[in-house]
C-alpha cells in the first residue's frame, strides 16, 4: 500500500513540476505609460468642457453629455488603433491629441489647441480607461 501511496505523490510531484517556474500572477491589461502624464490632470481637462470632448465621445468618468459623434473612450488603453490605422502607442497618442487632422486627415476631432503638457495628461487618462464597457 505504501508503494502506491508514494508512486502516487510522484505522480502528482511530476504533474506540479511544469508549473513550479510559471508566474500566475495577474499581467495588469493596461501596459501603456505615458512619460510626464498625470491621469488626474487628464480627466480634469476631459471633464472640464473648455475642450468639448463629451459633446462627441461618451466618456466613462463623465456623467454628461455622452456624445455619439466620435468614438466612445472606454476602452481605449487595450485599443491597438487610433484613428482606424494609427498605432495606439503613447508617443503617437500625445501627437494625435494635439493635431489630429496632421496625423488623420480623414479624421472628425479637431485640433483644439493642446499644450503638449495637455496631451500628455489626457493620453495617460485615456490609458487607465481599460474595460470596454466603461467599467
Amino acid at each position: 500500500m505504501s508503494h502506491v501511496l508514494n508512486l502516487a505523490r510522484m505522480a502528482i510531484a511530476l504533474m506540479l513540476l511544469p508549473m513550479a517556474g510559471c508566474d500566475l500572477a495577474p499581467k495588469p491589461l493596461n501596459t501603456k505609460h505615458v512619460d510626464e502624464g498625470d491621469p488626474t490632470r487628464g480627466l480634469a481637462l476631459v471633464a472640464g468642457g473648455s475642450y468639448g470632448c463629451a459633446a462627441c465621445h461618451a466618456i466613462p468618468d463623465v456623467r454628461f453629455p455622452k456624445g455619439n459623434v466620435g468614438p466612445p473612450l472606454a476602452g481605449m488603453a487595450g485599443r491597438s488603433l487610433i484613428a482606424g490605422h494609427l498605432p495606439n502607442k503613447p508617443g503617437v497618442l500625445v501627437a494625435f491629441l494635439q493635431d489630429p487632422p496632421a496625423l488623420a486627415p480623414q479624421t472628425g476631432m479637431p485640433n483644439v489647441g493642446l499644450t503638449t503638457e495637455q496631451a500628455r495628461d489626457i493620453a495617460a487618462y485615456l490609458y487607465t480607461l481599460e474595460a470596454p464597457d466603461g467599467s
